[in-house]
């Protein structure tokens, strides 16, 4: 490494946001990178430390560390480093064709696999890549790469989220035809319609597709496979098929009241303000609006983060978040040990809106919502919980116990869902045949992509369940792989 010594002499950098009260006025991006010359002072922490626990991302007590995309991070830390961004660019492209998607809305696993961690702080590997991907087409240096060949096969993918387009990029370089099937009027799944432009603004996803578009790649917008086009159609007219669909059926929340107006799903309310926001600037009233409302978000993950941000945005009256779990420790526990993934309090860019705006974090932690109440119009307008006690039984299993005296009635005029997901949606599973494991995922063999019908393929969130949008591309980009063998061994 060009400073041995790096990650001793400066201090771990966080990324740099615009102010609360500024950035809740409008839908641009949250983040700002540092100077060039702080990026590099930030990548020379980057240690010498022989066995680089950030590149290889694996699962530890269920739980993502390092980079399951391969990133060849102390390489591209050393370029920027030294200042030679462009093969910095070079070295972070031959392993993520979309840094600039996890440069923004990855959870960066790569960070608590970081050995300087250990010591200090670990290196701020997401900023950098991100600021790698930035200046490469600032540069110019992000070209399209048009296949010299084409093998004349045909391939099918559906859905264009991470895991689509990366499977699509792949199969393309290898000079297939593919073409991309997308139910929405938008390209881009996930990186679209499922999170808020002020973590990735749609240009910066209008500019990947256009350059995939150049490479050879055909979109086909508002095209339901199953609809618009037959299953018999896609079957007989392509090579091969790749089920990237995702994991979109929301987990629902069943107790008493549930039927009351004003419990939304978060994706619908997110996607619905989303397009409404690209297709008018929201002035078509065409979403789900908080506006001057006293709003409640049930869940603790990213999705509820990113609800109480459009929610603030939308100038709600007051918010308030359940989360299952306990306030987390301000450091590891000792059964959380590095290289596992910390599990320690942390403040999202939407809590700290919400504190801002409210004057105090809109957590309510080992909170369970135990009933919804409406008035006598069939409309919410509070929701009775309690405290709850989470432990393990002689089984191993966690269990959840309502504490007796704890109820709790806050006022909601909307409530948000936002507690995972159960699976794909099962309507062109059951037309393709396509089998389903336990968990309604679709099925297959393990550290595989193939179903159990021949030539149609899997991957991203549809066959591991829902996750990182990192771990998305690497299941597009193997996924890829094996229907590429596929078709030539045919």
């Amino acid at each position: 490494m060009g400073k041995i010594t790096g990650f001793m002499d400066y201090k771990r950098g966080s990324l740099d946001y615009r102010d609360p009260k500024e950035r809740v006025k409008d839908w641009k991006e949250i983040a700002l990178l540092p100077s060039e010359e702080k990026l590099k002072e930030q990548a020379s922490r980057c240690m010498d430390c022989a066995v680089p626990f950030c590149q290889n991302g694996s699962e530890i007590a269920g739980m993502t560390t390092g980079c399951p995309v391969y990133n060849l991070i102390p390489e591209w830390n050393d370029l920027v480093y030294k200042g030679d961004w462009k093969r910095a660019y070079e070295r972070l492209h031959r392993t993520n064709p979309f840094p600039e998607f996890t440069g923004r809305a990855c959870p960066a696993p790569c960070e608590a696999g970081c050995i300087a961690s250990l010591v200090e702080d670990s290196v701020t590997i997401k900023n950098i890549e991100r600021a790698i991907i930035d200046r490469a087409f600032d540069e110019g240096w992000v070209q399209p790469r048009i296949p010299t060949q084409r093998t004349g096969k045909k391939v099918a993918v559906i859905g264009s989220g991470p895991a689509g387009l990366a499977s699509a990029s792949e199969l393309n370089q290898f000079g297939h035809s593919v073409t991309v099937f997308e139910r929405s009027d938008r390209i881009g799944g996930l990186l679209t319609y499922g999170i808020p432009k002020m973590k990735i603004e749609q240009h910066v996803v209008d500019r990947r597709v256009k350059l995939l578009k150049a490479e050879g790649i055909e979109f086909r917008t508002n095209m339901e496979v199953g609809k618009q086009i037959t299953v018999q159609q896609l079957l007989s007219e392509y090579d091969a098929v790749i089920l990237c669909i995702g994991s979109t059926r929301p987990r629902d929340l069943k107790i008493p009241g549930r039927e009351l107006q004003g419990i939304h799903f978060a994706m619908d309310y997110l996607h619905a303000n989303t397009k409404s926001l690209l297709d008018s600037n929201l002035q078509d009233g065409n979403f789900i609006s908080t506006e001057g409302k006293n709003v409640i978000v049930i869940g603790g993950g990213d999705t509820a983060t990113d609800c109480i941000s459009t929610a603030v945005r939308q100038n709600c009256k007051s918010l308030i978040q359940f989360d299952i779990y306990a306030k987390r420790p301000f450091s590891r526990d000792i059964d959380n040990p590095w290289p596992q993934y910390p599990i320690i309090h942390k403040v999202d860019s939407g809590q700290e809106e919400a504190t801002t705006m409210f004057g105090r974090d809109p957590r309510a932690y080992s909170t369970s919502a135990l009933e919804f109440i409406g008035d006598d119009n069939g409309r919410v307008v509070a929701v009775k919980s309690s405290e709850i006690h989470s432990y393990k039984n002689e089984k191993g299993e966690k269990i959840r116990e309502s504490i007796p005296g704890t109820e709790t009635v806050w006022n909601a005029d909307v409530v948000l869902l936002a507690i995972g997901f159960e699976g794909p949606e099962q309507q062109l599973l059951n037309q393709l045949g396509i089998a389903t494991n336990h968990r309604t995922n679709i099925a297959v063999s393990k550290g595989d992509y193939a179903t159990n019908q021949p030539g149609v393929f899997s991957a991203g969130d549809a066959r591991r369940g829902q996750s990182l949008i990192v771990w998305a591309i690497q299941e597009g980009k193997e996924a890829a792989l094996e229907c590429h063998d596929y078709i030539m061994n045919k």
